[in-house]
């Protein structure tokens, strides 16, 4: 309610006035400080001895200066460049909606190295300007060449960050580029967590290399294979690696390269910081590929054209693969890509559907229990059909995995030669082969019900064609947790 008294209306007033005060108290000391700091940093130059070193745009023969792009990124990027009074900002011609700062005639960008405060002014002028480095004489040799070099290793960060990667392949013997568009990362690729956290922090650490590369006299590249069946995700791996990195991808298709001298001028013209996926090594020496070819590719002169590289190899099976090819030291690095379980389709579920968790988890995990492995290729593709219905999504997942194989390759043969008539199955066959089928585990713990439960059907196969039939429908259907077929 409003106070309706006159008292009571002095008073309200009264109680504004004083907060109206107490703001402009605080508005007042902040702008004092303020004023305090600035007065403070100009006695503060005028005592103490400072020297200025410039940093021209151009040099002689208008030659651009390496040392000025680099510092112009580095002084853009400092948070002291957006906090200040006036800063230019910049579209990216790269990316939309990214925006990079660059400093303003006069405008003064501070930073601290070494327990040093160091200052850059940009100083206009008709022949490009300059950037105008500002330090304490007394801190200049032990914080002058440690900062230039701290700048240069910094700006060579942002300008990776900033770059665009590019998707090279081979097109008439020569590369042709696109922009790589791959949405995969790290985070949204299905793989176990602690296998990704190890692949993530070995490429870290090639990153930050070259020093104890070079003190090895060792190239400065890394190596790996990537092995598994189709559809397991290593393809979206590779593009995520890129993206980690920021290095562009070239693809090299073995298919189109005629030869050894076709692949060595091919790498002649790869660039440093890429990645040179060969796919399907297994199939190119199945098709008859030059064994001695590959490994000159992969480790030989040539393949030292570059530095800071990563070359990936990918193949269905390692086993397929010529010993001398997979040894170690050639192929520093060696990742399985199975087919998907449990905890890889919880990952393709939150990426695909949101969730986190879900009622029908216990059914799905149920299934991998039992045996049954789809691709995470295949489980993706149940899911974007069914992406507007998580629920839906997850029992066509559930009926994929009762109708994938569930039981061993020999326990096939063994139930397909029963199937086909060619010969009949001992009780104990029989009772594995169906066994398998159900998902259910014959051992010591197998309860009687089970047991009734298998030799029913195993009746019902020795019947008629009809019954038989029935049974093989029955043994197809999945069964719940208390061993009832459903």
């Amino acid at each position: 309610m409003f106070p309706s008294s006159p008292a009571s209306l002095l008073q309200a007033a009264f109680a504004v006035s004083c907060g109206l005060l107490i703001i402009r108290v605080l508005l007042s000391l902040k702008s004092l400080w303020y004023i305090v700091g600035r007065v403070w940093r100009w006695v503060e130059e005028r005592t103490q001895a400072y020297q200025s070193f410039n940093v021209p745009r151009y040099g002689e023969g208008l030659q651009e200066n390496p040392l000025y792009r680099k510092v112009s990124a580095y002084a853009a990027a400092l948070p002291a460049a957006e906090d200040s009074d006036h800063t230019n900002l910049f579209s990216s011609g790269v990316r939309s909606n990214e925006f990079s700062a660059q400093l303003a005639a006069g405008q003064v960008v501070n930073d601290f190295f070494l327990g040093a405060r160091v200052s850059w002014t940009f100083l206009p002028s008709d022949d490009g300007g300059c950037l105008v480095l500002r330090l304490r004489r007394q801190d200049r040799y032990r914080v002058l060449r440690p900062y230039l070099q701290h700048v240069e290793n910094a700006s060579d960060e942002i300008d990776l960050r900033r770059k665009e990667i590019r998707l090279f392949s081979v097109a008439g013997r020569r590369w042709r580029s696109v922009p790589m568009t791959h949405p995969a990362t790290m985070e949204t690729v299905a793989m176990e967590q602690d296998m990704k956290n190890k692949v993530r922090a070995d490429l870290e650490s090639f990153l930050k290399g070259r020093p104890y590369y070079t003190r090895l006299g060792r190239v400065w590249k890394r190596s790996y294979l990537l092995h598994g069946p189709p559809g397991t995700g290593k393809s979206s791996f590779v593009a995520a690696m890129a993206r980690f990195l920021c290095y562009d991808l070239y693809d090299l298709d073995l298919s189109v390269v005629s030869g050894a001298a076709d692949l060595r001028s091919l790498l002649l013209d790869t660039t440093p910081r890429s990645i040179i996926l060969v796919e399907d090594l297994d199939r190119y020496f199945s098709a008859g590929g030059e064994v001695s070819g590959m490994l000159n590719f992969m480790d030989g002169v040539f393949s030292c054209c570059a530095e800071e590289r990563v070359m990936v190899f990918t193949a269905s099976s390692k086993n397929t693969l010529d010993p001398t090819v997979i040894r170690p030291g050639r192929l520093d690095v060696q990742i399985h890509f199975p087919l998907c379980d449990f905890t890889a389709f919880k990952t393709l579920a939150s990426n695909y559907l949101g969730l986190k968790d879900h009622k029908l988890y216990q059914q799905v995990e149920e299934g991998f229990q039992a045996g049954a492995r789809l691709s995470p290729a295949e489980i993706g593709e149940i899911m974007i059909a069914h992406r507007g219905s998580p629920s839906r999504a997850l029992k066509s997942v559930i009926s994929a995995l009762q109708r994938s194989s569930s039981f061993t390759a020999p326990e096939k043969t063994v139930c397909t030669s029963y199937e086909s008539g060619s010969r009949r199955l001992s009780d104990s066959e029989t009772v594995g082969c169906v066994s398998g089928r159900l998902g259910l585990g014959v051992g010591k713990d197998t309860t009687v019900r089970e047991f009734r439960k298998l030799y029913g059907l195993i009746r019902l196969r020795s019947g008629s064609r009809k019954e038989g039939a029935l049974a093989v429908e029955v043994s197809g259907a999945g069964v719940d947790a208390g061993g009832r077929a459903v």
